[in-house]
Formats: C-alpha cells, structure tokens, sequence
C-alpha cells in the first residue's frame, strides 16, 4: 500500500520513524513518501521536505514566513494527489497538518491523526474539526482521550511512544558514564550537569547564556555539559567562550543518561529528561510580544508536559521573567537537597506508570494498518 505522512517537527520525525518502521513489517510493500527528518529517511521514505525548512517558531516567525507556509501548504496538496496514497498519516504539527485534513477528508483514503492537536490548551475549537476531517486519531497523553471524550470525540491512547523509544535505547543503545566521560574529555569522577536549551536558534540565544552563569559557580564540582545541535556550532562557540562548559553535538539521550541535574527548555525535553530520571528545572523565555500572545490564548496551568501529565508542579518551571540567573541557581541548590532529589524521583516513576511504554508504535501501526484495510472494503 501507498503511504503519505507528514512531520513538522523534531518529535514528529522521531515517533514517524518507528512508526515506518513497524508499518513496514506489517507491510512488507509499502510504499511511504513524507515531509520529516534524517530519522524517517533512514527508514526508507521518499522524503519530500526536510522539517528544518520548513518549521517555524512563535506568533512573529510564522507571520514572517507566512507566504512560504502558504506555498508549502500548495505544494503539498498537490504532491498528495500525485502520489495517490492509500492512507494520509498526519503527524502532530496541527497549524499545517489540521489545512491538509481538511482539504482531503472527503478523499477515497482515510485520514489518520497520530499526536492530536492539543485543543486542551489552546484552540479548542479545533475539536470540531478533528470530527468532521479526521477519520481516526491516536493521542499519547493519559488524559487527552477522556477530554475528548467530553467534547464527542472518539480517540486511541495507546501509551507514549517517547517512553518506548528510551527503555529501547537504554538496553540496547546507551553508552556506560565511564565511556561516556573518557570518549568526551570530561572530568573522571565528576558528575554531570546537562544543558539542554532547545533545537532552534531563538531558544539558545534567549536562554543558554543565563543557564551557563546559573551553573558557572558549578563547574569546580560538575562536568557542565551542553546538548548541541551540528547547525549552530558557531553560536554555541560565541556564547560559550569565556565558560568551560562542553559542547557535545547530537547525542542527547547519552547525555541524559548520564547526568545527574539538568536544566531543560520547555517541552517534549522535559518528558525525555524524566524518563531518564534526571532532577530537572524547566527554563522558557521568548520575545515578549510572542509571550503575551501566547499568555493570552493559552489556557493551562503548566507548561512543561512533566507537570501537564501529573496535574501538578512536579518539577520547578521559570518563565519569562522568572527564568533569571539568580532564579535558576535557587533551584538548583534546592535540588542538591536529598529529600527534594527523591521526591521528584518518585513521582517521575508515577508518571513513567501513567504513560505506559510497551509496543506503542507497534500496537499503533497494526491499528492503522486495519483501519486503512477496512477503509478499503
């Protein structure tokens, strides 16, 4: 069968991966072309769009890049009915992904949402576009499906495919703290605080230089580490040059995996680092017309997925205003309290049993996989 799937971002190209990956052993002639990353194509999609770019963040960026959006809209309408897919997998990205379901729900294939539109925290009038232009949909957070339930929509929750992708790497992929230290120079016998601000330009312009001089008072007693991105090697070298933080570059699981507090921008990194049962705070700052815009149509108590998930403040967010070098560095000496440690750690197992982990992208393609075979009868 002919598959076409569309991922905007980072995550969406992650969890699109697996999903090929399984769809692929339940059949073994798909044919897949798709907009997302390096990790589906690795999987053998016919990549039509890579997600940097065409992906853009906060109200300003988009308004900029709004006659390209447009155009990519176009093109892609067009590439779908030139592929004639048997099946229109849409996944997350709901700006763009909720136009294109739309324009093909009355199509001979079905559309099928994987990682809804979260119409919990903004745009609830979504919900009733999910009902009229999506013919199946799958949410990976525990409390998506009885919200939309509430609002007439029918859902599959069939765990969070994050989880399942870090219980794989951690048995079969992870690299030991020995090797870990001595493959990247680090300090033998230190541990490691980790840095992780983000995966676009804007985010480690705001926030890298204030986490650095949070922890700089650190760096005798931690290995301070960034996770990296290979595209802006030369902005971490100039906002880095008077620390002796380390830049390491497209390994963020082992970082993880190895780190003992982290500092983390907001979103899916938080959920990573509380899989990984790392001590984290939560840091966010944007341009501030783009934080009064999002204040103002937003409508949730939390902004990390940790704290969302659990319903209450299980790990420190700054945001902001709040997101100050003598803010952050309260929090992390809170974090060198032993009871604190512990009781963010049990709570992250709590969420860990929330969120399920087994099989999902599996269980996720075969649901798929008869959901188009009977469409076809």
């Amino acid at each position: 069968m002919k598959y076409y799937i569309i991922a905007g971002e980072a995550s969406g190209d992650l969890y699109g991966s697996n999903l090929v990956r399984e769809l692929k052993l339940k059949d073994s002639k798909a044919d897949i072309r798709a907009w997302g990353g390096d990790l589906m194509q690795e999987q053998g999609v016919d990549l039509v769009k890579h997600y940097k770019d065409h992906n853009y963040m906060g109200f300003l960026e988009v308004i900029r890049n709004l006659g390209t959006i447009l155009k990519n809209i176009t093109f892609c309408k067009k590439d779908i009915k030139a592929f004639s897919p048997d099946a229109l997998i849409l996944i997350d990205f709901p700006g763009f992904n909720m136009r294109i379901a739309k324009y093909f729900y009355q199509y001979s294939f079905p559309v099928l949402y994987y990682i809804a539109p979260q119409v919990w925290a903004w745009k609830e009038n979504r919900v009733e576009a999910i009902k009229k232009y999506v013919d199946k949909l799958y949410v990976i957070l525990p409390f998506e499906k009885e919200f939309l339930k509430k609002h007439g929509v029918e859902s599959n929750y069939m765990g969070h495919p994050l989880l399942e992708h870090i219980l794989n790497f951690k048995n079969k992929a992870s690299v030991s703290k020995s090797k870990f230290i001595v493959k990247h120079g680090l300090e033998v016998g230190k541990p490691i605080i980790s840095l992780i601000p983000g995966s676009r330009k804007q985010e480690i312009e705001k926030k890298l230089p204030v986490m650095l001089r949070a922890v700089s008072t650190y760096s005798k007693e931690f290995n301070i580490v960034i996770a990296g991105m290979k595209n802006f090697k030369d902005l971490y070298g100039k906002i880095t040059s008077n620390s002796s933080a380390k830049v390491i570059y497209m390994d963020t699981y082992n970082i993880l995996n190895n780190s003992s507090r982290a500092l983390v921008t907001s979103g899916t990194a938080t959920l990573e680092t509380a899989f990984f049962n790392v001590p984290q705070i939560v840091c966010y700052k944007t341009s501030w017309l783009s934080y009064i815009i999002a204040k103002s149509l937003v409508k949730i108590k939390y902004i990390s997925l940790v704290n969302l998930i659990m319903d209450k403040e299980i790990v420190k967010e700054l945001i902001q205003n709040n997101l100050s070098v003598f803010k952050l560095t309260k929090e992390l000496n809170i974090l060198n309290d032993d009871l604190a440690l512990n009781k963010m750690k049990e709570s992250y197992q709590l969420l860990i049993a929330k969120c399920q982990g087994e099989n999902v992208s599996k269980n996720i393609a075969t649901d798929m996989f008869k959901t188009i075979e009977s469409f076809q009868k």
